[in-house]
């Protein structure tokens, strides 16, 4: 078990709580953890607390972890390597930690996590959020903006931008588009909204967003999901923001991996960030 981990059991135990059947977030709050395991993202914003708080609180934890770990072990698997003057080679990209870019580990992974609820829905289980929270050991993992979606854009915290992942559980998502779309990173940033198919309001929703793509080719890329046999909250909207997309290219024709120039360089830095020119290992912190 990872440091800080929270036992399976007791976690379904605590998250039990706040599942409430007719929000529909059974699936999706796993979902939303596992996509925050797939990004990695440095700034995750939820309008509407619930179900889906302390999954993406816990994912946040988990991943912190796990990337600290990865750091140490991506140093001691390239060590030999530039110790002996050698060129990254295929073994060295299938060896655990496998497959890492070490530039990604070269500042240490603090994700920030800002969740925006009123706490006014008495159908939701947002007002025990924080107890839940605390019971887990999560609470300083989260930020919460007690306010509607309206009066928050002004409220979020200082150098909250970027924002890499948002995850919109609230009904007044067109009002997400318009005016917080400009804090989501233009280089890849996700945005998910909450149950806009199969009712006019959603769909005229879903048409809008789609009619704004046509207008502006390449502003982003656009995903409905679908909970078929569920009558209504039965879907997901990813939008994920391509305006400013950096190029990745990690390999040449045949996939034959770059791995001299940035790639040796970023190993030597991310070997010398941990260890120190003399073997020590220093503290690592954020800028």
């Amino acid at each position: 078990m990872t440091r800080d981990a929270i036992p399976d059991e007791r976690f379904r135990a605590a998250v039990e709580r706040l599942r409430v059947p007719g929000m529909g977030t059974e699936v999706v709050a796993p979902l939303l953890s596992q996509l925050v395991h797939l990004v990695r993202p440095h700034r995750v914003l939820e309008v509407g607390m619930g179900y889906t708080t302390p999954f993406l609180a816990k994912a946040l934890a988990e991943a912190e972890t796990l990337a600290e770990a990865e750091a140490e072990a991506l140093v001691r698997k390239t060590r030999p390597y530039l110790a002996d003057g050698r060129e990254l080679d295929e073994a060295w990209i299938d060896s655990e930690p496998a497959l890492l870019l070490p530039g990604n580990y070269r500042e240490p992974y603090r994700p920030r996590f800002v969740a925006i609820d009123d706490l006014s829905d008495t159908g939701s289980s947002a007002p025990l959020v924080t107890e839940v929270l605390a019971d887990l050991g999560l609470a300083e993992r989260v930020t919460v903006v007690n306010s509607d979606m309206r009066g928050a854009v002004g409220r979020l915290p200082e150098e909250f931008k970027p924002i890499d992942f948002a995850w919109v559980d609230a009904w007044d998502c067109l009002y997400f588009f318009e005016n917080f779309w400009e804090l989501i990173d233009p280089d890849g940033g996700i945005v998910v909204m909450h149950y806009l198919m199969t009712y006019p309001e959603g769909e005229a929703i879903l048409e809008y967003i789609a009619e704004t793509q046509r207008m502006a080719p390449g502003e982003f890329e656009m995903l409905n999901l679908l909970e078929s046999r569920k009558l209504r909250q039965n879907s997901m909207t990813v939008l994920r923001r391509t305006s400013a997309s950096s190029p990745r290219t990690y390999s040449d024709t045949g996939q034959q991996p770059r791995l001299g120039g940035r790639v040796r360089e970023d190993a030597l830095a991310l070997a010398r960030s941990i260890t120190g020119p003399a073997g020590q290992s220093p503290n690592r912190t954020s800028k």
